[in-house]
């Protein structure tokens, strides 16, 4: 199989050392297409630059588009010998566009990578100028997956151990045929996840040991996150929602109308609470809307930036 990287990229894979949250020097994963003002794509939970794979050459005929792996994810390091504090990759993201931008970029963010964005607007303005948000669990009030609910309450130290025998790698096949049901389950037209897509979503899993561990620890930190809020104790969902007026930025809501893990009301809610935003419902569209509806999203990305002037 053709590296993906080197197969999308110009430079392929390229490499970012940030200082992380904690303080420690971490190595980000990126690649890069296109000329002119920036355009960063951030993934979701347990996905990395691969679920953009249908955007980055469209949108480099018009900016400079950059896409890297969270800490943790994909093909950046996976620090494993110290916990993760919630609210990390809002620090983190922030250190990424200081070091590869030198005007405010676009962020275009899906799933958790959207409430990320979503937290950094409110906190930096200055460094984003424009933001489009795709399917973001802001008002999610449950872990939307069995799965993720598993990881999130299983024992670190089982998932490392698990992680540190390669049982995924053992079990290739068996791990790519459930994800490759999992993640047909997101999107309204299974039948275009392709085999070659599966191998590539698959691959951190498989091939790169800790990638389990780092995505069971986000899930854990975002299971808390959710008693939290339920329990109405301190947490940063309520922080965001309770401050989204801070958000100046024009921004564009996209939300696929039959995402069953966070319904369209949500992107709505969302819309009436952001002053300076537009919202754009995906027909025939799930939760995977990267993959699922990326001509319509690419469309709907160039339109708003013209709209809002810009380039």
């Amino acid at each position: 199989m053709k590296d993906w990287w080197q197969a999308t990229f110009p430079k392929g894979r390229q490499s970012l050392i940030i200082t992380d949250a904690k303080g420690y020097p971490v190595q980000i994963a990126y690649g890069e297409k296109g000329i002119g003002k920036p355009l960063i794509f951030l993934h979701g939970m347990g996905s990395w630059s691969y679920n953009w794979r249908n955007s980055i050459a469209p949108l480099s005929k018009y900016f400079r588009v950059i896409c890297f792996d969270a800490k943790g994810y994909g093909f950046s390091e996976k620090p494993l010998s110290r916990r993760e504090d919630n609210g990390h990759q809002v620090i983190e993201l922030e250190r990424i566009i200081q070091a590869l931008c030198d005007e405010p970029p676009v962020i275009v963010a899906e799933s958790l990578g959207a409430l990320v964005a979503l937290a950094l607007a409110q906190e930096n303005p200055q460094l984003i100028g424009r933001l489009v948000v795709v399917n973001a669990p802001i008002f999610a009030e449950q872990l939307p997956h069995w799965a993720m609910s598993l990881l999130a309450h299983a024992p670190l130290e089982i998932v490392q151990t698990i992680d540190s025998l390669r049982l995924a790698y053992l079990l290739a096949p068996v791990v790519r045929e459930i994800m490759a049901i999992e993640r047909r389950g997101v999107l309204f037209d299974p039948s275009i996840l392709t085999q070659e897509d599966v191998y590539w979503i698959t691959y951190p899993f498989i091939e790169l040991p800790g990638t389990l561990v780092k995505v069971a620890e986000e899930l854990q930190i975002a299971a808390r996150e959710i008693e939290n809020f339920q329990e109405n104790k301190p947490n940063m969902l309520s922080k965001i929602q309770n401050n989204l007026d801070a958000i100046r930025c024009p921004t564009l809501i996209l939300w696929g109308e039959q995402d069953s893990w966070f319904p369209a009301s949500h992107g709505e809610k969302l819309h009436q609470r952001l002053l300076n935003s537009r919202l754009q419902i995906l027909p025939n569209c799930c939760h995977d809307a990267s993959t699922g509806a990326f001509k319509v999203v690419n469309a709907a990305i160039i339109e708003f930036l013209q709209d809002t002037g810009f380039y």
